[in-house]
């Protein structure tokens, strides 16, 4: 992290304990240097300088050159930060009067002489910014610091919300930590209980004097500050070709990669929310050397906000945001699968794996990658929406006109997971489909809301559901499966067959014509007489073994085989005749790797939006919200348990509208695959590094409280006359702090102890408090259950409690 110098307009580097800490006069640099690519960001204090602020661009896009155009480029503004630059500050930015003289004077570690009052505002990135130390400063929803130095009061207002309390907390720690080295101790207020604290109110009243009036109504958070969807995605190509540089608009989404030209540069305008810049490698100097001078032009003549986010990046450099907002697209010497490279003319392979249960549990981030919670030799069950329990023998027979539920029930950690996919038709009616829905939620309330729901449209299988038909999944053209119900069957049929092995391979009907055939795939052709297995010319042997074992699924009958251009005339007699049909090869059609994005879903501004959790972790997981993880290939809606009535009941409808409006185009069949809190598949928790099931995290209904207990006071120096009250597990349900004073002067405050109060009986005993644990408690904090508990040695209760900072 580097601070603009305002004499001389030179890069000073900024301390460590003063990372995150940014003067509101002053501009900075700070740069990311992480696989695959560097990141290099300016910000903008809302009170610098026009001069520091063309300084900080220019030494920039000097960085750049030396660095030969490798960086991406970012334009921050205060306030308006991007997530990707927010996520660099794990503890929430802090924005400080000053600027020019006071901005080369960091805050030295062990430095206490400080007084000053930090409002702290939002729930999913918190800021803190310098405020007037004064009463008439506070108001009823947010959440205000009063640092002095060597005593931090935290000061709740009545409207915070769990999830602000714990972030501000976090934040107050910080300061303790990396500014002061750890020795200043922490007090916290809640504001509709200030009499609970009434040390902790001293000290305030002597600092701040006596209140007066009553406290400001609540201010509104700021609104998310990233939209991933809109309609407006607009390419716009920057050249010099004519001697001057001209901006010209050349297509709108969904966008392609073919668009983009190495000679040149180009502008992709995001409907105003972000700004990037792309620069060919075979740009002329002068395109790519105003690069981000253009991008700021560009956003001053559409009249954007000057807090629009903008990127720049050279080809080979891209960010994913940018690649999201193409349809497709490839890296040059892009591997397919594990291990084959993308090369013209080669016909695809899908790589026969076979899954180790083990494996997959051990290794989540494979059961993630490959779609997998297990081998699929868990148990099904599969029913009509308007029928019973269907008998095992026709499992893996359904018709398009008809929706299905499969529940899947498998065993993890000794405990039974289900999963349940609510598969639809194509030809299946509103009514149907509607009927599918209720029937599900039925069942999942059968199973006490257990069940991970996954939406899959026909066509669209996820491989997992491929897997538990073990390569038998046909799906007919028309009909029912319903009880009673009949309807002829057609005199010719005609399947496709596609897959590899038993874990990804199904026959779907297709009208029985020669227009329908593939070079690539196999078909079955039925009729009364005959029965041919047609092997076009660009299909493996894997995938005849499979169609060998789907034909006798659909039939008895002896079969006969018929390679590409040896077709015997009744076969094409059957067909009604020949015809032209797809005869060439395919290339290697993997999808283009996508790294998985993390957003929290928000209609607080009235229409849906989301905003993106850049290096998301399972701590970003908060049980208020809903979240939205996109894999590319499925959309996970995260459930948290108290997310609101409403928020849960459109989740459905936002993934859907998160879908239809992508930059890219992206398909509204893709999987929607429901988890709730508690319950994910490891083809979820594969996605976060480490998942801890029983990690106390801001998930956890008592993690402000925790960390309350893990963090609110540290040792007293030998210095100190008062010692500070040990920590038990009583503590773990305290939430106000107190102060006990020898001294009424604010400067004799800072030297106090903190004492932590207790919301249990008086005489609970520290090491018998854990009874009044409930057993989900138990189960978060301890890893383990209450009757497991029990029958570990005591010495072993005791370092569990102790791990937990409950003892």
């Amino acid at each position: 992290m580097i601070e603009l110098s305002p004499q001389n307009m030179k890069m000073v580097p900024v301390p460590d304990q003063a990372f995150g800490n940014f003067f509101e006069g002053d501009c900075y640099i700070v740069s990311q240097d992480s696989a695959p690519s560097m990141d290099i960001h300016y910000w903008i204090g809302n009170l610098s300088s026009q001069d520091e602020q063309g300084a900080a661009a220019i030494l920039v896009t000097q960085l750049d050159e030396y660095l030969k155009g490798s960086p991406v480029q970012h334009r921050e503004v205060q306030g308006a930060e991007s997530t990707k630059f927010r996520s660099y500050f794990k503890n929430n930015l802090i924005y400080k009067k000053g600027g020019v003289a006071s901005g080369f004077h960091h805050i030295e570690s062990n430095i206490y002489n400080i007084l000053r009052l930090l409002q702290v505002k939002g729930r999913k990135h918190v800021t803190a910014t310098e405020v007037e130390v004064s009463w008439n400063s506070f108001n009823k929803g947010d959440i205000f610091l009063l640092d002095m130095g060597k005593v931090i009061v935290q000061w709740n207002g009545p409207q915070s919300n769990r999830s602000e309390k714990l972030k501000a907390l976090l934040l107050a720690h910080d300061i303790r930590d990396r500014e002061r080295g750890g020795r200043a101790q922490i007090g916290v207020v809640e504001g509709n209980a200030e009499e609970d604290s009434p040390e902790l109110m001293k000290i305030m009243r002597a600092i701040l004097g006596q209140r007066s009036g009553p406290l400001k109504e609540a201010l509104p958070d700021d609104t998310p500050d990233y939209c991933q969807q809109t309609a407006n995605v607009r390419l716009y190509n920057v050249s010099d070709r004519s001697g001057q540089l001209v901006v010209q608009e050349i297509a709108t989404q969904p966008l392609t990669q073919d668009l983009l030209d190495s000679s040149d540069c180009y502008i992709v305008d995001q409907g105003g929310s972000s700004v990037f810049v792309w620069k060919g490698m075979h740009a002329s100097k002068e395109e790519r050397r105003s690069a981000l001078s253009r991008a700021v032009g560009f956003i001053k003549a559409k009249n954007y906000p000057s807090s629009t986010n903008v990127e720049v990046m050279a080809e080979g450099g891209e960010s994913a945001m940018f690649k999201h907002l193409f349809k497709s697209w490839r890296e040059k010497g892009q591997t397919q699968g594990l291990g084959n490279v993308y090369s013209t003319g080669s016909i695809a392979k899908v790589e026969q794996v076979k899954f180790d249960v083990m494996e997959l549990h051990a290794h989540p981030e494979q059961a993630a990658q490959q779609r997998m919670v297990d081998d699929a030799s868990g148990q099904v069950q599969v029913r009509h929406t308007n029928t019973p329990e269907l008998h095992p023998s026709s499992y893996g027979l359904f018709y398009a006109g008809d929706c299905y539920l499969v529940l899947y029930t498998y065993m993890r950690a000794k405990k039974q997971q289900y999963i349940l996919y609510m598969w639809q038709g194509c030809h299946a009616t509103q009514d149907e489909i509607a009927a599918c829905a209720y029937q599900a939620v039925a069942v999942d309330n059968k199973y006490n809301g257990e069940a991970v729901q996954v939406r899959v449209v026909m066509g669209k299988e996820p491989r997992h559901f491929l897997a538990i038909f073990k390569g038998k999944l046909i799906i007919f053209e028309g009909g029912t499966s319903r009880s009673g119900v009949t309807s002829p069957e057609p005199a010719v049929r005609l399947f496709q067959v596609r897959g590899t092995n038993e874990f990804n391979t199904k026959a779907t009907e297709v009208p029985a014509r020669s227009s329908s055939l593939n070079t690539n795939d196999v078909f079955l052709l039925k009729t009364d007489m005959f029965f041919y297995m047609w092997y076009g010319k660009g299909c493996s042997g894997d995938e005849r073994e499979m169609g060998r074992v789907v034909s006798d699924v659909v039939s008895r009958q002896e079969k006969q085989v018929v390679m590409e251009g040896q077709e015997p005339a009744e076969f094409w007699v059957a067909l009604g005749g020949k015809a032209p049909y797809c005869s060439d090869k395919r290339l290697q059609n993997e999808k283009p790797p996508h790294n998985p994005r993390l957003f929290e879903c928000s209609n607080q501004t009235g229409r849906f939006m989301m905003t993106e959790v850049e290096d998301f972790a399972q701590e970003d997981l908060d049980q208020d919200d809903v979240m939205l993880l996109d894999t590319w290939e499925e959309i996970f809606l995260w459930i948290g348990k108290s997310a609101n009535e409403y928020e849960t009941k459109e989740a459905c409808n936002s993934a859907l509208e998160y879908l239809r409006t992508h930059p890219a185009g992206r398909s509204p069949d893709t999987p929607i695959i429901s988890v709730k809190q508690g319950y994910e598949p490891p083809t979820f928790t594969g996605w976060f590094n480490a998942w801890d099931p029983h990690k106390c995290s801001i998930s956890s209904p008592l993690s402000y409280k925790v960390h309350l207990v893990a963090g609110g006071g540290s040792p007293t120096p030998a210095s100190q006359t008062t010692p500070l009250a040990q920590n038990n597990l009583s503590n773990t349900f305290s939430t106000p702090l107190s102060t006990t004073l020898s001294s009424h002067s604010p400067s004799a405050s800072t030297t106090q102890a903190l004492q932590i109060h207790s919301d249990l009986p008086q005489d609970v005993a520290p090491n018998r408090s854990k009874e009044c644990l409930s057993d989900e408690d138990m189960e978060n904090l301890l890893g383990c259950s209450r009757s497991s508990f029990q029958r570990l040695p005591k010495w072993r209760q005791n370092d569990l409690l102790k791990k937990a900072g409950l003892f």
